[in-house]
């Protein structure tokens, strides 16, 4: 290995520097915080736990996520935890397994084997909130809610909602009697979004009738609430059991109009993100100019079951690190006061006293070149703080 080898970081893998680094920590406290004030508990997860646990109910594209060790005391498989929620699963099911509604909320970093996409981290900085044991429209519209609040905390601009619904694919591939092999390959076309190679499966691969209709309208069904009424309409009559999943898209997508009138709402039917463990809504925000979600989630009712306590449960998550160079939120900035590098004890009594008051004082030689507001002067026999004068040009 070279030298130059040894100040390389593996890609997508990257260091935070200041400035930056304050910005995120002061944001992280500030999310942290809001979600306090919405009733979400903080929980801290391990970083490393048993594979079998991290991978519960979570399907094969986590697992290939996932960077995996043997633990030497047990010889058991341990993986680096590549997603909090079902580690959260696990706190509501056995750790804590409070009897009524759980809210929880976390702000960790996560490791994946791969980046999700292009511009993904290998190492986000996941910060989420998860909320189990509501059933209704309403515990989606909270959670939902929660994030839009999230992402106005920290400052972002034209932030566009876009939902879905897996259950309403769910409700027609059993009506029409689609394989799981078959599934997956029509999962792999509606990921395209090519509403007219999905037509040509469905004729060749579908012999319901019902169920291929349906098909082809749920692969042109993207668009505003109001323009998608008539073909929820049409779906629900052909596949009946689809029909209480479009109602509750229908709820939803309405009470967040009403609370967000000037959100873009975003109808997508094909959108199957995390569709091995997601069992109803999902959920993504996007802003001009990123093309990922910057903030992602839905309904994951089966989490909890291999933990022995399958109940209701839907969160997001969001890269704490995206949310903060894509939005314009800035900490306040902290008067800088230099005071001489010194012995002097009611010099270091002075210090103390500027510093619980939440200034940041920096002592130094005289020859150390520091951008400052205030500097610590003796006059008098005491020491005082006397406003720094900017260099004149």
């Amino acid at each position: 290995m070279t030298l130059a080898d040894r100040w390389l970081l593996p890609d997508g893998i990257e260091e935070v520097l200041p400035p930056g680094a304050q910005q995120i920590e002061h944001l992280r406290r500030r999310l942290l915080d809001l979600m306090d004030n919405w009733g979400y508990d903080l929980v801290m997860p391990p970083v490393l736990e048993y594979l079998d646990s991290l991978l519960t109910g979570t399907g094969k594209d986590l697992d290939l996520r996932t960077f995996k060790v043997t633990d030497q005391l047990s010889g058991r498989l341990m993986g680096l935890s590549a997603d909090t929620t079902p580690q959260v699963a696990r706190i509501d099911a056995h750790s804590l397994a409070p009897e009524g509604i759980g809210r929880f909320c976390y702000c960790r970093t996560v490791f994946h084997t791969r980046a999700r996409s292009l511009l993904a981290s290998r190492t986000p900085t996941q910060i989420g909130a998860e909320l189990y044991g509501e059933a209704g429209a309403e515990a989606d519209v909270e959670v939902i809610s929660l994030m839009v609040s999230l992402l106005t905390a920290s400052k972002l601009k034209e932030v566009h909602l876009d939902l879905g619904n897996v259950g309403v694919f769910r409700a027609i591939a059993a009506a029409a009697a689609i394989t799981e092999t078959k599934q997956a390959q029509l999962f792999g076309l509606l990921k395209l979004k090519c509403a007219s190679d999905i037509e040509a499966w469905a004729e060749a691969e579908i012999a319901d009738a019902n169920g291929k209709q349906a098909l082809k309208l749920l692969a042109r069904a993207q668009g505003s609430v109001a323009s998608l009424q008539q073909t929820f309409a049409q779906i629900a009559a052909l596949v009946p059991t689809a029909a209480a999943e479009l109602d509750h898209l229908n709820v939803v997508a309405g009470q967040l109009a009403e609370r967000y009138p000037n959100v873009p709402l975003y109808i997508d039917l094909t959108e199957l993100r995390g569709y091995q463990y997601h069992t109803g809504l999902v959920f993504g925000a996007y802003v001009p100019g990123y093309g990922d979600a910057i903030a992602q989630g839905g309904r994951y009712d089966e989490t909890g079951k291999a933990f022995g306590r399958a109940r209701p449960a839907r969160g997001f998550s969001a890269d704490l690190r995206v949310l903060a160079r894509l939005g314009e939120y800035q900490p306040e900035a902290k008067s800088v006061v230099i005071a001489p590098a010194s012995g002097d004890a009611a010099l270091w009594q002075k210090v103390t006293e500027l510093r619980e008051q939440g200034m940041r004082v920096v002592c130094c030689r005289e020859q150390d070149s520091q951008s400052a507001d205030y500097a610590l002067q003796q006059q008098g026999g005491q020491w005082q703080l006397v406003q720094v004068q900017p260099d004149q040009d």
